[in-house]
């Protein structure tokens, strides 16, 4: 699908077809959204289908994670006029920080931050 071309018929998700599957092995996510994030329909009909299921839930802020995350986060925030907060990778962030090991998606111990005065409890 080229990055002009919006189907007469948008079913949920059509969007998907735009992501190109991983070519370069297991080190890699398996699949790059890099074409999605260039679609202006593609994008748009995206970020809404992810905000859906919250449609009357209070939202204070939306948080992504590193990379990715970073780009649908942001523009589900811009969507609902809301701010954004970054989860960054360890190591990234000058200011104090909260930090929270987890497992990706290739099983690789991490460690994520937040910094300490982006959020409060509550």
């Amino acid at each position: 699908m080229d990055l002009c071309h919006v189907p007469p018929t948008q079913e949920k998700g059509w969007y998907l077809a735009l992501m190109a599957p991983n070519v370069k092995g297991p080190n890699y996510a398996w699949l790059d959204p890099s074409r999605l994030y260039c679609h202006p329909q593609g994008l748009q009909d995206c970020v809404g289908d992810l905000l859906q299921p919250f449609q009357g839930d209070p939202i204070d802020m939306v948080a992504g994670i590193d990379a990715m995350g970073f780009i649908l986060g942001a523009a589900a925030a811009a969507v609902l006029r809301k701010g954004f907060l970054a989860i960054r990778k360890a190591g990234h962030l000058c200011v104090q920080t909260l930090a929270q090991p987890y497992t990706d998606y290739s099983g690789r111990e991490k460690v994520m931050e937040v910094r300490t005065d982006a959020i409060s409890p509550g």
